[in-house]
């Protein structure tokens, strides 16, 4: 096992997918990669820390990598002042009670395909923490080809962050709800992940899920692009090619203005995160008030059925 960070190349050959297109960015890391670190990840060492992150929160009690430290979505990544996501300060506190300042290198997974690692990640860019990664393929992808786990919790040593935020430092990642009702009718391209009959307001919610909204359908002239359409059958994403001819068939170009969405903002933070990220599309926003927030609003316009862009 090395001592020393991979270089970008080294992080992107693990990812690289059948096709043998590669991402331009170092924010994506193999499960191989992971596991020559954990002896690393489960120190007090600062310089790397291992999160996991699920829509099952019981999952990570029943198992997660070693030296993984549990963030539950319910609690660590919401505000407890508004619903909201979390404040600066909120953003401080958590980083400091997993371990993590300004130095350190996060790498986050999870269940369903990286849903609410996604969702960190994004929020660590909008405050701007410096070296976010994700593992490829998430809990699923770790578990399923016998990599090891352990129920033993992990307890992160005391630091503090240094430089905390006291503002976002990205705000241009992130849309609400007046910048899309700004953008409606302009040439933004809106990108809508959730299920076909959720985008036709067949139903207001997919199902096992509780919190919908009043109103079904989407945001005028959105597209609708399934978020699964990222990944491949083992839930590694595709090739930097095949995410391109994704969004690219679908009129959703690099030079676009887009804001992405779904119904409580954790399935858009996947797609934010390969446009942004994996794509190296520049000007991708997250409405992660999504679905719950628009649907629910009195006054908004909204359509049902397909799109003239819809898939």
């Amino acid at each position: 096992m090395t001592g020393e960070l991979p270089t970008d190349d080294d992080q992107r050959e693990p990812t690289e997918a059948s096709t043998g297109g590669r991402y331009p960015t170092d924010v994506l890391v193999s499960a191989d990669w992971v596991n020559a670190r954990l002896d690393r990840f489960g120190s007090d060492a600062t310089d790397l820390r291992l999160l996991e992150v699920d829509v099952n929160a019981s999952f990570y009690e029943e198992g997660h990598a070693p030296g993984a430290v549990g963030v539950d979505w319910r609690t660590d990544l919401r505000s407890a002042e508004a619903h909201d996501i979390l404040s600066p300060a909120e953003m401080t506190a958590f980083l400091e009670s997993r371990g993590i300042t300004e130095e350190t290198t996060v790498v986050i997974y999870g269940d369903n395909r990286n849903w609410f690692a996604a969702h960190l990640y994004w929020q660590l860019a909008h405050y701007g923490h410096p070296d976010v990664k994700i593992m490829d393929g998430g809990r699923e992808y770790w578990t399923e080809h016998g990599y090891p786990t352990t129920t033993e919790p992990v307890a992160p040593p005391d630091v503090t962050y240094g430089d905390a935020p006291d503002a976002p430092a990205r705000p241009e990642v992130r849309a609400a709800r007046t910048d899309v009702r700004a953008a409606i009718g302009t040439d933004t391209k809106f990108v809508d992940v959730r299920l076909p009959e959720e985008f036709r307001g067949d139903v207001t919610k997919p199902p096992g899920s509780d919190e919908g909204a009043m109103r079904g359908g989407h945001i005028p002239g959105a597209t609708n692009v399934f978020w699964a359409e990222n990944v491949r059958p083992d839930g590694l994403f595709k090739s930097h090619e095949e995410l391109a001819d994704v969004y690219e068939s679908r009129g959703v170009t690099p030079n676009d203005d887009v804001i992405v969405y779904c119904r409580i903002g954790e399935r858009s933070s996947v797609t934010w995160f390969v446009l942004e990220e994996l794509l190296g599309y520049e000007h991708v926003r997250h409405y992660d008030g999504s679905w719950t927030e628009w649907g629910n609003m009195i006054g908004v316009p909204i359509e049902v059925g397909e799109s003239d862009g819809g898939s």
